[in-house]
């Protein structure tokens, strides 16, 4: 049996743990604060993991990935068309699985000008087979004052359900912070972990004021955190939280903040996301814990 087919089988049997966890316990949910609608708070992102065209091979992975994160409780899938084929990709492979309409839709307008902003919108609900998005981002705040107008009359017209703002990198903070003052929007999407925590200091509580739901981009800091730890014990007292890996880890102690609505991590790895998945489920660290979370990280 080649590896590949080892870690599948691996990951299917974990999932089926899950299952039964599950019975007893779902997933940790937040509600989004403007209609109360809850999330799971692990989702999943699709920047390169699922920008693999027509590749086969890949494709018959990521469907694996896609039935492990439904069948675990996860619903937010998250994109853009900045991710080359991750969108149709997503879309094709979630209409083979039967789940496109029960997932929590989110991607992105990423272009210039208010028609070309339109019609991108268009493109990515047909290729994620949306039906109408559940949530529609500007990403990385491209011109935000030209397609927030064109979001809003879509919201009004229930094309879409909610919409929001990105953007990865602490330098437009003072840009995000200014956009969520005017209340127009549901969601904010922004860097938050153990390896880049700047948006706690006043992202979060703003968010959290304002009833703006947050998603959590780039858990891992892409993976910058995983080398940090290489050959590193998790602390003893990781145990109480029901935490057995890194990931684990890492996305508790993101989702434990009240501000989180849902973290993103991306993969292309059935066992990775049922390792991402477990951080659902189980205690979430309280205040003093989070700090003692992020203070061993910070002594690595």
């Amino acid at each position: 049996m080649d590896a590949s087919r080892r870690r599948t089988l691996g990951a299917l049997a974990g999932l089926a743990l899950m299952r039964k966890a599950r019975a007893a316990q779902a997933m940790h949910a937040r509600a989004i604060p403007g209609s109360g609608e809850r999330l799971p708070v692990i989702g999943i992102g699709t920047w390169q993991t699922f920008d693999v065209g027509g590749d086969a091979a890949a494709r018959a992975a990521l469907q694996e990935v896609l039935r492990a994160f439904f069948a675990g409780g996860g619903r937010m899938v998250d994109s853009s068309p900045m991710y080359g084929s991750s969108e149709s990709v997503v879309g094709d492979l979630c209409q083979a699985l039967g789940i496109c309409e029960p997932l929590f839709m989110a991607s992105k307008i990423y272009t210039r000008g208010r028609e070309e902003g339109v019609r991108g919108m268009q493109r990515s609900i047909e290729r994620m087979r949306a039906g109408s998005m559940d949530l529609m981002q500007v990403h990385n705040l491209l011109e935000v004052e030209t397609h927030t107008p064109a979001l809003r009359e879509w919201k009004a017209a229930k094309r879409v359900r909610y919409i929001g703002i990105t953007h990865y990198a602490a330098s437009a903070y003072a840009d995000i912070e200014r956009l969520l003052r005017t209340r127009q929007y549901d969601f904010v999407q922004i860097n938050y972990s153990l390896g880049e925590p700047e948006s706690e200091k006043r992202l979060l509580p703003l968010a959290q004021e304002l009833g703006v739901a947050v998603i959590a981009n780039r858990p891992f800091a892409e993976g910058a955190m995983f080398r940090r730890v290489r050959g590193k014990a998790l602390p003893a007292w990781a145990a109480e939280l029901g935490v057995a890996s890194w990931a684990q880890y890492f996305l508790k102690w993101i989702v434990s903040h009240p501000a989180v609505t849902c973290a993103i991590p991306g993969t292309g790895k059935p066992e990775h996301m049922v390792d991402n998945l477990k951080a659902g489920f189980g205690p979430l660290p309280d205040a003093a814990q989070r700090r003692a979370m992020s203070q061993y990280y910070d002594k690595l």
